[in-house]
């Protein structure tokens, strides 16, 4: 499976590299697309990267599934940009799996998107989600092609639950275990 992962500056350390770092130790072609005007991005803390592409050049059709880290780029900088509110709605459109974490959720659900379905978010941006049921007890939730997730503490297990959306919880458990094991 191929996933997008969408990035601007001031994204959430570990909601970034967590999820990718999970999802490409299992093998998953993992293409990290900036939304600013260059693919030099720099982290919440400060740590400059390097993003795959800018989105202007990814065909989405090519992707499985879309990822958003949280953290203040999310809420500062993706909340204001059309290119992100067209790949959401391409996404979702599509039926494919879009996935959000910490405050990236609310970007999903202002759009209207996570009505009628379950939901966590970090506590605070709930009240930005239109429609939907928010599990604020939960730390990851899965419901139909949506995959959301409260903060950066649980970073790994959002990465899992992609996985098993794919490939099932056999894979999920496999795949968890070979990461203990640090392998």
């Amino acid at each position: 499976m191929k996933g997008l992962v969408l990035v601007a500056d001031l994204f959430e350390d570990v909601e970034f590299i967590a999820p990718i770092d999970v999802l490409k130790r299992y093998h998953e072609d993992i293409t990290i697309a900036s939304v600013l005007n260059r693919v030099n991005i720099i982290s919440k803390t400060g740590i400059q990267m390097t993003a795959d592409t800018l989105i202007e050049n990814v065909n989405l059709d090519k992707f499985d599934y879309l990822i958003i880290p949280g953290g203040p780029g999310a809420y500062q900088i993706l909340v204001n940009l059309e290119i992100v509110k067209n790949t959401i709605e391409y996404f979702v459109k599509k039926n494919k799996l879009v996935c959000a974490i910490c405050a990236a959720p609310m970007l999903i659900g202002r759009l209207g998107y996570l009505k009628n379905k379950n939901f966590t978010v970090y506590p605070g941006f709930e009240k930005n989600i239109i429609g939907g049921t928010y599990l604020k007890n939960e730390g990851v939730v899965e419901d139909g092609n949506f995959i959301t997730a409260k903060s950066m503490y649980f970073s790994i297990q959002f990465a899992l639950k992609i996985i098993e959306h794919f490939y099932g919880t056999y894979e999920r458990m496999k795949h968890e275990s070979s990461l203990r094991a640090d392998n």
